[in-house]
């Protein structure tokens, strides 16, 4: 399983909707966090105590969940499993790699895999966080954030140039379009499957993260450059 929702709606969505699809959410081995915001771990505390998952995360968020244990009540797994850049998670022939992308939190994750696809084998790439809601209001620190971020997201898109991802998806379904792609499923017949976007669109995709984060950049950039300029004059 990749990430948890909030902690409030995980019982609901993710054990009541498991069963409901047939699934048993006793049957989780993994569960990977792609980031420590409440929307993402809320309910990896709840499957690691009833059903014994095994919780994957990259050590900074790790050390945030224990740092700040207010922040997680009711969704605080203990620390277990610590993700490196290029870890393999595998359960029989399917493996998930990780990828480090730090930025939208000191320990995104990202990964590369593939899926079957009516037989056929697809390759995905998925961004573990886009967002740019770390510190980005003022040159020092968001100068330096933002190249982290730029830096994260050059590593993802080389992976997924890497095994030719055709696939992209996001975390979040307004920035890969999960829903209206979801609807589509419907309809498909033998056409093709709305996730495959094809591998240039993947990397437009990231081509995309990088230029706003430049951009983002470049303002802070300016803004101190002036800075500097009136600090001189006077």
């Amino acid at each position: 399983m990749i990430d948890t929702i909030y902690p409030y709606n995980s019982e609901e969505l993710i054990v009541g909707g498991m069963k409901k699809v047939g699934l048993d959410p006793a049957q989780i081995k993994y569960v990977l966090i792609s980031h420590a915001h409440g929307d993402h771990i809320g309910g990896a505390e709840t499957l690691q105590k009833r059903y014994g998952a095994r919780i994957v995360m990259a050590g900074p968020d790790w050390d945030w969940v224990e740092k700040y244990p207010n922040r997680y009540k009711t969704m605080a797994p203990k620390r277990d499993i610590v993700a490196t850049d290029g870890m393999k998670i595998t359960l029989g022939e399917t493996a998930v790699t990780i990828w480090l992308t730090p930025g939208h939190t000191p320990g995104t994750m990202s990964y590369t895999f593939s899926v079957l696809d009516q037989g056929k084998p697809v390759n995905v790439a998925y961004s573990g966080g886009t967002a740019f809601n770390f510190v980005n209001n003022t040159p020092d620190p968001g100068i330096k954030n933002f190249q982290i971020y730029i830096d994260s997201q050059k590593h993802i898109a080389a992976k997924a140039a890497e095994t030719k991802a055709s696939v992209l998806l996001s975390n979040h379904s307004e920035f890969d379009n999960a829903v209206n792609k979801n609807r589509m499923l419907a309809g498909r017949g033998n056409g093709p499957h709305p996730y495959e976007i094809g591998a240039d669109w993947v990397q437009k995709y990231f081509q995309v993260m990088q230029g706003c984060a430049r951009a983002a950049q470049l303002k802070l950039e300016q803004r101190a450059a002036g800075a500097g300029l009136a600090k001189g004059e006077n």
